[in-house]
Protein backbone atom coordinates (compact mmCIF):
# COMPACT_ATOMS: atom_id res chain seq x y z
CA UNK A 1 0.00 0.00 0.00
CA UNK A 2 1.38 3.50 -0.79
CA UNK A 3 0.05 7.09 -0.07
CA UNK A 4 -0.25 9.50 -2.29
CA UNK A 5 -0.53 13.18 -2.34
CA UNK A 6 -1.98 15.61 -4.58
CA UNK A 7 0.56 17.46 -2.91
CA UNK A 8 0.23 20.89 -4.95
CA UNK A 9 -2.39 22.28 -3.23
CA UNK A 10 -1.70 20.02 0.40
CA UNK A 11 -1.31 22.43 3.24
CA UNK A 12 2.12 22.35 4.31
CA UNK A 13 0.85 21.32 7.94
CA UNK A 14 -0.65 18.01 6.16
CA UNK A 15 1.78 17.07 4.38
CA UNK A 16 4.25 17.40 7.74
CA UNK A 17 1.85 15.19 9.52
CA UNK A 18 2.00 12.27 6.65
CA UNK A 19 5.91 12.55 6.78
CA UNK A 20 5.59 11.73 10.56
CA UNK A 21 2.99 8.92 9.23
CA UNK A 22 5.08 7.76 6.57
CA UNK A 23 8.05 6.97 9.26
CA UNK A 24 6.24 5.34 12.00
CA UNK A 25 4.39 3.06 9.97
CA UNK A 26 7.14 2.63 6.84
CA UNK A 27 4.54 3.15 4.18
CA UNK A 28 5.52 4.49 0.93
CA UNK A 29 4.53 8.51 0.55
CA UNK A 30 4.74 9.82 -2.88
CA UNK A 31 3.95 13.47 -3.18
CA UNK A 32 2.73 14.54 -6.82
CA UNK A 33 3.15 18.19 -7.96
CA UNK A 34 4.19 20.10 -11.02
CA UNK A 35 6.50 22.64 -8.75
CA UNK A 36 9.51 21.53 -6.90
CA UNK A 37 8.82 19.71 -3.61
CA UNK A 38 11.06 20.05 -0.67
CA UNK A 39 11.12 16.57 1.53
CA UNK A 40 12.71 14.84 4.96
CA UNK A 41 15.06 12.47 3.69
CA UNK A 42 13.34 9.25 4.18
CA UNK A 43 13.87 5.95 2.58
CA UNK A 44 9.67 6.06 2.87
CA UNK A 45 9.16 9.67 1.48
CA UNK A 46 9.64 10.77 -2.05
CA UNK A 47 8.27 13.47 -4.36
CA UNK A 48 7.66 13.12 -8.37
CA UNK A 49 7.50 16.43 -10.36
CA UNK A 50 5.10 16.48 -13.37
CA UNK A 51 4.79 18.48 -16.43
CA UNK A 52 2.34 21.93 -15.76
CA UNK A 53 -0.76 21.27 -16.99
CA UNK A 54 -4.30 21.12 -16.27
CA UNK A 55 -4.78 17.69 -14.16
CA UNK A 56 -1.34 16.58 -14.95
CA UNK A 57 -0.53 15.81 -11.30
CA UNK A 58 -4.36 13.94 -10.78
CA UNK A 59 -3.63 12.09 -14.27
CA UNK A 60 -0.11 10.56 -12.75
CA UNK A 61 -1.39 9.63 -9.35
CA UNK A 62 -4.36 7.80 -11.31
CA UNK A 63 -2.15 6.02 -13.85
CA UNK A 64 -0.06 5.28 -10.82
CA UNK A 65 -2.12 4.02 -8.08
CA UNK A 66 -2.98 0.60 -7.30
CA UNK A 67 -6.17 -0.62 -5.99
CA UNK A 68 -6.09 -0.43 -1.77
CA UNK A 69 -3.48 2.90 -2.29
CA UNK A 70 -4.18 6.12 -0.13
CA UNK A 71 -4.77 9.23 -2.16
CA UNK A 72 -4.75 13.03 -0.23
CA UNK A 73 -6.87 15.15 -2.04
CA UNK A 74 -9.03 18.11 -1.53
CA UNK A 75 -9.52 17.48 -5.36
CA UNK A 76 -13.08 15.97 -5.70
CA UNK A 77 -13.22 14.74 -9.54
CA UNK A 78 -9.97 12.82 -8.17
CA UNK A 79 -11.48 11.58 -5.46
CA UNK A 80 -14.23 9.92 -7.58
CA UNK A 81 -11.66 8.46 -10.10
CA UNK A 82 -9.69 6.70 -7.61
CA UNK A 83 -12.52 5.33 -5.60
CA UNK A 84 -13.56 3.66 -9.58
CA UNK A 85 -10.40 2.18 -9.12
CA UNK A 86 -10.55 0.98 -5.49
CA UNK A 87 -8.44 3.40 -3.58
CA UNK A 88 -9.17 5.62 -0.88
CA UNK A 89 -9.60 8.75 -0.96
CA UNK A 90 -9.05 11.24 2.06
CA UNK A 91 -9.23 15.45 2.19
CA UNK A 92 -7.11 17.40 3.92
CA UNK A 93 -10.32 17.88 6.88
CA UNK A 94 -9.99 13.89 7.49
CA UNK A 95 -13.27 13.11 6.01
CA UNK A 96 -13.41 10.37 3.30
CA UNK A 97 -14.69 9.89 0.03
CA UNK A 98 -16.83 7.36 -0.32
CA UNK A 99 -18.75 4.99 -3.29
CA UNK A 100 -21.99 6.24 -1.03
CA UNK A 101 -20.76 9.68 -0.89
CA UNK A 102 -18.80 11.06 -3.87
CA UNK A 103 -21.68 11.66 -6.35
CA UNK A 104 -23.23 14.19 -4.08
CA UNK A 105 -20.04 16.05 -3.73
CA UNK A 106 -19.41 15.74 -7.00
CA UNK A 107 -22.70 17.43 -8.06
CA UNK A 108 -21.97 20.12 -5.27
CA UNK A 109 -19.13 20.53 -6.61
CA UNK A 110 -20.04 21.57 -10.19
CA UNK A 111 -23.22 23.31 -8.97
CA UNK A 112 -20.80 25.62 -7.06
CA UNK A 113 -19.13 25.65 -10.47
CA UNK A 114 -21.58 26.46 -12.01
CA UNK A 115 -22.47 29.79 -9.70
CA UNK A 116 -18.96 30.98 -10.22
CA UNK A 117 -19.46 30.70 -14.36
CA UNK A 118 -22.38 33.10 -13.56
CA UNK A 119 -20.40 35.86 -11.25
CA UNK A 120 -21.93 34.56 -8.15
CA UNK A 121 -19.22 34.75 -5.40
CA UNK A 122 -19.02 31.89 -3.42
CA UNK A 123 -16.22 32.26 -1.35
CA UNK A 124 -13.34 30.03 -1.04
CA UNK A 125 -13.11 27.46 1.55
CA UNK A 126 -12.70 27.87 5.38
CA UNK A 127 -9.27 28.31 7.07
CA UNK A 128 -7.92 24.83 7.87
CA UNK A 129 -8.90 24.65 11.78
CA UNK A 130 -6.83 23.03 14.56
CA UNK A 131 -9.58 20.33 14.39
CA UNK A 132 -9.09 19.62 10.97
CA UNK A 133 -5.61 18.94 11.22
CA UNK A 134 -6.41 16.58 14.28
CA UNK A 135 -9.20 14.81 12.62
CA UNK A 136 -7.32 13.87 9.55
CA UNK A 137 -4.44 12.77 12.05
CA UNK A 138 -7.32 10.58 13.48
CA UNK A 139 -8.86 9.41 10.35
CA UNK A 140 -4.94 8.44 8.89
CA UNK A 141 -3.87 6.72 11.72
CA UNK A 142 -7.14 5.14 12.11
CA UNK A 143 -6.57 3.86 8.22
CA UNK A 144 -3.12 3.07 9.05
CA UNK A 145 -4.20 0.82 11.68
CA UNK A 146 -5.97 -1.57 9.41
Amino acid sequence: MHIWVDADACPKVIKEILFRAAERTRTPLILVANSLLRTPPSQYISSLRVGAGFNVADSTIVHKMAPGDLVITADIPLASQVITQDGHALNPRGEFYSKENIEERLAMRNFMDELRNTGVNTGGPSTLSQKNRQNFANQLDRFLAK
